[in-house]
Parts: structure tokens; C-alpha cells; sequence
């Protein structure tokens, strides 16, 4: 499927073919599809199937998969428009819009009682829910704290726990909760997005889908990207699996018929909610990689994209993210240990893998990547049906990281 005579050598490339392929028929990962990008040339895998047993259809260019956190970097992008005509700025406070936020209580202590507590020195800006550091979050380091299981409690909507409520409701829980950091001190994960995008759909009054559809889906051509699936591209969707962890057992977290992705749901996630494809990704990253340009048409500006695009944590900040992602068995493949954060993504600050610094994206707990190189000039996607249960989709895509940067020719 490759054009052009540039980018990739042949042998890398079946190397890859190959990596991807054992995988497969290890029978741990069912199927998976992979594009790989750089200069003019565009190479394609689909290898496996849709369903665990070997039935359903062949993974097809076309299959539609759950992007799980990988999600992040592109509903993104509808933040940043904000940014780009002033309707938001960097370091005003996120109150009049949401206002559960307002004048927070913190905790004393991080893992400390929820009712001890201090009054936040300063508002939560949009900066702070841009970088992921507006005082809540999942924190590895806190998984056994009081306000871990009140945050779960409330705003979890899992795989196991259920859809989540409509934007307002799910905003009065979050607003009950003290933050366990002051704004703006210390990298969480997650919880800051789906606030981010429930702060877009307020700024804009229309829900985020229809905005990000408007300005960033429809100009880049990404028909399947969305929050569900419609009847129609049904088909194209895999069940979602999620392996025992004790067995390996292929359990199923959502069906595509009938399950979670197949109908809208009350709560667009911005954190985690988009389905799509890897031509989809391509054309976002590609427009990344441009400055902001799709063709003859500006997406995002060139100044935003820098922005999402290099590293906003402090040293401090990057180490105590370093030091949770560390801490992790099963991430120890690389997810995480990136060092820095734009906005939405991962930003390599340092070399610890393959790939050279610069490099931003992002993975996700369903199996799936995505990340663009712009010293390289390249973009890796990968998707897969395999939840991060067990250790065998991150390392697929550890693996699949380590032969691209191989197949790479200069």
C-alpha cells in the first residue's frame, strides 16, 4: 500500500509486517490495524480478526475502534480554537463558565480525611485544565486515598461502572469534592479533560461534539471519528476485550451491537469517549505536523500547536510524573515514560526508548497509539481491541514503536 520511494525501507517494513503479524498469532491479540506515515508515503497493516475466536469479519483500513485515552490530543484541538479567537484565555479563571469550581476547598494532605482542609490560594485557571493541573485527577500515587474512592465514586464511568450522567450533573459531583493539590502544583491524569471539554460545550453553547465536528472533524475528513457508532458503520466496530489478568481469558467489556459505543451517550468524554479510524488519525496528526494547516486550510494556529505540542510541566512536575508512571508494572513497556506534557498529550522531553524527543501523542487503555515525530517527519498509529488488562497490547505497541523507528530511512 506504500507511494513513493521515500520515508521507509522495504525491509523495515516486512520486519514490521512480521512484529505485528506474531502478535496476532500469538492469539493475544485478535486483530490490530497500523499505519505508519512519513514524507509522501503512507504504508497500511490489517492483520487478525475482529472477534477473539477467529470469527466476525477480517480487520479491515476501515475498522472503527474504541480510542480510549487516546482520544485526548484531538478533542483538544476544540479548546485550542478557543484560545485562537480569545473566547478563552490562558490564565483566567474557569469560574464563570463553571462555577461548580469555584472557591475550592484542598486537602491538607493529599491522602488525608476529605473534611481537612485549607481554601485554595488561587482560582482554577484554564491553564490548570489544560496542562492537567487543576488539583484532581487519578494520581497512582494516592489509588488507596480518601479522595481517590470519592472520586471514583462519583465520577467514574468505566467499563464496569456504567455510562456517566449528563455534562451538569456529572460538574455538581465533581463540585462537591475538595481538589487533593492546589491548582495549578502537581500532573494528574484524566479527570481535567472531560472538565475541559464540558468547559468547550459551555463557552460555545452547543454540545463538544457538534463543535469539534464543525471545526476540526469535518475540515479534516474525519467521517468516523465521533462519540459512537450509528447503525450503519455498526459492522466496522470489534467487541472490546479486556483479558483476565489471572488467566488471560478473553472477557468481553462492551459488545459493538447493543453496547456502549453503538448509541450517543449523555456525556461526551473528552478524555476518553472518540471512536475512529487510522486514516482518520492520520489526516489530525498530519495537520499537527503542518503547524495547523490541512491543504490550503489553517485548523489550528501555528503558536497552538507549539503550545500542545512541547512540554508545559515544570521540573518538579515532570518528576513526580516520571515517578507514577514508574511505579506501574504493567507500563514499564514505555507508556507514560515520556517525561513532559503539552496540552492532551505526551511531549518526549528525554531519549528512553526509540524514539527521539519531540516526539508527542498518546496511548490508550483499550490498545491503542498514536503519536507524530516531527524531526522525522513521521506519524505511527496502531489499534487494537485488547484492553490494558494484561501486559500483552502494550507490548505489541512497544513493539510496534521499536521495529518503526527501525524501518525508518534516511
Amino acid at each position: 500500500m506504500g507511494t513513493g520511494n521515500s520515508g521507509f525501507s522495504e525491509d523495515g517494513l516486512r520486519r514490521l509486517h512480521d512484529v505485528l503479524a506474531r502478535h496476532v498469532e500469538s492469539k493475544k491479540i485478535p486483530g490490530l490495524v497500523a499505519l505508519v506515515s512519513r514524507g509522501g508515503r503512507t504504508h497500511v497493516e490489517a492483520i487478525g480478526t475482529m472477534r477473539h475466536d477467529g470469527g466476525g469479519a477480517p480487520m479491515c483500513r476501515g475498522t472503527i475502534f474504541r480510542m480510549a485515552s487516546t482520544s485526548k490530543p484531538v478533542t483538544m484541538a476544540a479548546a485550542m480554537i478557543l484560545l485562537d479567537e480569545q473566547r478563552l484565555r490562558l490564565d483566567e479563571p474557569v469560574d464563570p463558565w463553571l462555577p461548580e469550581l469555584a472557591d475550592r476547598q484542598v486537602l491538607k494532605r493529599p491522602d488525608g480525611p476529605l473534611e481537612d482542609t485549607v481554601p485554595a490560594r488561587r482560582p482554577i485557571t484554564v491553564r490548570d485544565l489544560l496542562t492537567s493541573t487543576f488539583g484532581l485527577g487519578l494520581d497512582f500515587e494516592l489509588l488507596n486515598s480518601p479522595i481517590r474512592a470519592a472520586t471514583f465514586e462519583r465520577l467514574d464511568y468505566s467499563v464496569a461502572s456504567g455510562p456517566a450522567p449528563e455534562p451538569d450533573e456529572w460538574m455538581r459531583r465533581l463540585g462537591e469534592l475538595p481538589l487533593s493539590y492546589q491548582p495549578g502544583e502537581r500532573w494528574q491524569y484524566d479527570l481535567s479533560n472531560e472538565v475541559l471539554g464540558v468547559l468547550v460545550a459551555r463557552v460555545t453553547g452547543r454540545p463538544l461534539e457538534t463543535f469539534l465536528r464543525e471545526r476540526v472533524l469535518d475540515p479534516l475528513g474525519m467521517k468516523d471519528t465521533a462519540f459512537h457508532v450509528p447503525a450503519g458503520k455498526i459492522d466496522r466496530l470489534p467487541p472490546l476485550y479486556g483479558p483476565d489478568p489471572q488467566t488471560g481469558e478473553f472477557l468481553v467489556w462492551d459488545e459493538a451491537v447493543g453496547g456502549r459505543s453503538s448509541r450517543p451517550p449523555a456525556f461526551q468524554g473528552a478524555g476518553g469517549g472518540l471512536v475512529s479510524t487510522v486514516d482518520d488519525y492520520h489526516a489530525y496528526y498530519r495537520m499537527l505536523l503542518n503547524h495547523g494547516m490541512h491543504g490550503s486550510e489553517r485548523i489550528l494556529s501555528r503558536p497552538a500547536v507549539e503550545l500542545m505540542t512541547t512540554n508545559r510541566l515544570t521540573p518538579g512536575q515532570q518528576a513526580a510524573r516520571d515517578a507514577m508512571y514508574g511505579n506501574i508494572a504493567h507500563m514499564t513497556f514505555g507508556q507514560g515514560l515520556h517525561g513532559g506534557w503539552g496540552f492532551g498529550m505526551a511531549v518526549r522531553t528525554h531519549r528512553t526508548t526509540y524514539a527521539p524527543v519531540g516526539q508527542f501523542g498518546w496511548d490508550g487503555g483499550t490498545g491503542t497509539t498514536a503519536y507524530a515525530d516531527p524531526a522525522n517527519q513521521l506519524t505511527g498509529i496502531l489499534l487494537t481491541q485488547v484492553g490494558m488488562s494484561t501486559p500483552d497490547s502494550p507490548r505489541l505497541i512497544h513493539d510496534f514503536w521499536t521495529t518503526l523507528y527501525q524501518a525508518v530511512d534516511n
